[in-house]
């Protein structure tokens, strides 16, 4: 009786202090504690979300993105055309059907102008071709307006009637540095009355084509008077030439090579005429 008198002697004490003793303990101890609990509560918190998210896809994202590239600046602008346009090479025709002609629909001058075109166009020349077939005997009447047309349409630095002489190989032709070129005669119209303006950039163009392949040309030829047109349109503009590219007899590689020259020439003609200018 006496021992359990004791045991609630020491419980009734106890209680009876711990509300003292409790103000004496540091809140610093108090707050950490609190964090601890609250830390460890959050971590597991976080981790149970972790847990419960369902992994998220990656997602592709494609940029496109355009390159701004500025147009090459054209060096000049010229304009191609035929008058006779069927005019053909023996070498070629034959070599397309088998058949020797002078004259073909397909096989001839026109295609000359185009290869001279594309040639140009590479090195930043805008060029037309100007296609029209008329009837061969009076052909520079007949095609004369549509040159008036595209003319009046546009500004040209340089246009260029393309033919085919009726000289054989022999005089056609010329070996330099041992390859075999198609010679260019230039034509020019006396009866044009202003046919001094014509000359100049004609002569121009002859001597630069001399200068890189000395002898490829035959010059420029003076027609006048009875018996030849004397004009040959060149009046409808001062910057029309009429050549003459090669012969009858002349062989495809041999006008390709001659057309690169005679590229290589136009640009370094408004080459010269640009730096004048400035």
């Amino acid at each position: 009786m006496k021992k359990n008198m004791q045991i609630w002697l020491v419980i009734v004490f106890v209680l009876f202090l711990f509300p003292v003793v409790i103000q004496f303990i540091p809140e610093e101890s108090k707050i950490s504690n609190s964090k601890i609990i609250k830390e460890n509560a959050l971590i597991v918190y976080a981790s149970n979300v972790v847990a419960e998210e369902e992994p998220v896809p990656e997602v592709e994202i494609e940029v496109q993105t355009e390159l701004e590239t500025e147009e090459e600046p054209k060096l000049g602008k010229v304009l191609l055309y035929n008058t006779h346009s069927t005019e053909a090479y023996k070498p070629i025709t034959k070599a397309i059907d088998g058949k020797i002609a002078v004259n073909h629909q397909t096989e001839n001058v026109v295609k000359m102008s185009e290869k001279l075109k594309s040639l140009l166009e590479i090195n930043s020349v805008e060029t037309d071709t100007l296609n029209k077939a008329v009837p061969y005997s009076r052909a520079y009447r007949e095609i004369r307006p549509f040159v008036k047309q595209q003319i009046s349409e546009n500004e040209y630095d340089l246009i260029i009637d393309i033919h085919r002489d009726d000289i054989g190989p022999e005089k056609s032709t010329i070996i330099h540095k041992e390859e075999r070129y198609a010679k260019i005669a230039f034509v020019l119209g006396l009866d044009n009355p202003s046919y001094k303006e014509n000359e100049a950039i004609t002569k121009r163009l002859n001597a630069i084509m001399e200068k890189k392949v000395p002898g490829i040309t035959r010059g420029v030829i003076p027609k006048g008077g009875a018996g030849v047109d004397g004009k040959y349109n060149q009046d409808l503009h001062p910057k029309l030439v009429l050549l003459e590219l090669g012969g009858v007899g002349n062989s495809e590689d041999q006008l390709n090579r001659t057309l690169t020259v005679l590229s290589e020439a136009i640009l370094e003609m408004f080459d010269e005429e640009e730096l004048e200018q400035k």
